[in-house]
């Protein structure tokens, strides 16, 4: 499960007030709800675009934080695609999912990896050490 922040003064809230609708409407309809770290996500059991074998997206509320996006991405492998013939819409499954976390985070993908980098970086730093 990955989790993404929103820019700086933006809340998830704002930029999606329709979680649900959003998730529906990028992926396919919503099969149920999955618990994570007390929060319950939307589950797309069986998304529209055949790449994706499950997807797993919703806010992550925290005490006196800003909620974060926390998403999964479940896809089928490659030789499944290429024994389907969907290894063709792969294309479209990555740009959904660009154009979703796009839409939520209102950062691109230079600047998720960028931020979470950052926090990889954070994490790394010995204790006691500033």
């Amino acid at each position: 499960m990955e989790e993404y922040k929103m820019r700086r003064g933006e809340y998830l809230e704002e930029r999606i007030p329709d979680m649900e609708a959003t998730i529906e409407d990028y992926f396919g309809p919503i099969t149920g709800t999955q618990e994570y770290k007390g929060s319950d996500l939307y589950v797309v059991g069986e998304p529209e675009n055949p790449v994706f074998e499950k997807v797993v997206a919703g806010a992550v509320s925290y005490s006196g934080k800003k909620d974060k996006l926390a998403v999964d991405f479940i896809e089928r492998d490659l030789a499944q695609l290429m024994e389907t013939g969907d290894v063709d819409r792969a294309g479209d499954a990555n740009a959904a999912k660009n154009e979703f976390l796009l839409e939520a985070t209102g950062r691109d993908a230079k600047s998720r990896r960028e931020s979470m980098k950052r926090a990889v970086e954070d994490d790394e730093t010995p204790d006691g050490v500033e």
